[in-house]
C-alpha cells in the first residue's frame, strides 16, 4: 500500500488498534503502527501527538459538538431537548463503517489502568463542558450538572448498544431511546421495583469507563 494514499488518519487508527489488541498497548511502538498502516512516523505525528491520542484524540471534537449543539438549540428548548440535540450532533462519528473499532478500543482500555483513568477524566470533562453550556443557557447549576451526567450516561449506554455487531439502528435513534429510558427510570426513583418501567434493553453502564468513542476530523 503506497505511503501517499489517502485516509491516512483512519489507516493509522485501525493499525494501532489492531496492534494494541495483538501485542498490548505498552508493547506497541509508533514506528510499528506506521509500518502496519503503510505510512511513515512523520505521517503518524501529523495526525496524533502520541499513541494515546489514537484512543482519545476524538473526544475533544466530541465535546465541541455536544456543547455547540446545546448552545445553538432553540430558546424554547427544554434541558432534555438540549441533551437530545447534543446526542444527535455526535452521530456523525458513529457510522456502520466504524462500528468494528469500538470493541477493539474498549478491550485495549479495559486492559490498562492508566488508560482507564484517562477515559474517566475525559468523561468528567465532557460532563463538565455540557453542564457549563446548560448553565450558559440559564439552567441552574445543580440541574445542569445532573442533566449533564444523565447525558453522558445516555451517550455511553447508546454507544454500547450501537457497537453491537448485528445492530442495524442509527446512533441517533439508539441515543434518544437511551435518554428516554433514563428519564423514565429517574421519574420512578422513589417507587417500588414493581412500579419501575421496563427498559427496551438493559443499560450497559459498565461500558462507560471504557465504552470508547473517537471521532473523525
Amino acid at each position: 500500500m503506497g505511503r501517499w494514499e489517502p485516509n491516512a488518519r483512519e489507516r493509522l487508527e485501525r493499525a494501532a488498534l489492531a496492534l494494541f489488541v495483538e501485542r498490548g498497548y505498552d508493547a506497541t511502538t509508533v514506528a510499528e503502527i506506521a509500518d502496519r498502516a503503510g505510512l511513515t512516523k512523520s505521517t503518524f505525528f501529523r495526525h496524533f501527538a502520541d499513541k494515546r491520542e489514537v484512543l482519545f484524540g476524538g473526544q475533544d471534537r466530541l465535546t465541541e459538538r455536544f456543547t455547540r449543539a446545546i448552545a445553538t438549540a432553540p430558546a424554547t428548548a427544554t434541558t432534555v431537548d438540549c441533551l437530545g440535540a447534543a446526542l444527535a450532533a455526535a452521530a456523525v462519528a458513529f457510522t456502520a463503517e466504524r462500528r468494528d473499532l469500538a470493541p477493539q478500543r474498549r478491550a485495549v482500555i479495559a486492559a490498562h489502568s492508566e488508560l482507564q483513568e484517562r477515559e474517566l477524566l475525559k468523561r468528567a470533562r465532557l460532563a463538565g463542558a455540557m453542564a457549563d453550556a446548560l448553565i450558559a443557557r440559564g439552567t441552574d447549576e445543580v440541574s445542569a450538572r445532573l442533566a449533564a451526567e444523565v447525558g453522558v450516561l445516555a451517550f455511553g449506554a447508546a454507544h454500547a448498544r450501537w457497537a453491537v455487531p448485528d445492530n442495524e439502528r442509527s446512533f441517533t435513534e439508539i441515543a434518544h431511546a437511551a435518554l428516554r429510558d433514563l428519564q423514565a427510570r429517574a421519574s420512578t426513583l422513589g417507587a417500588g421495583a414493581a412500579e419501575s418501567p421496563a427498559a427496551e434493553s438493559p443499560l450497559d453502564v459498565r461500558a462507560l469507563p471504557g465504552s470508547g468513542f473517537t471521532m473523525d476530523p
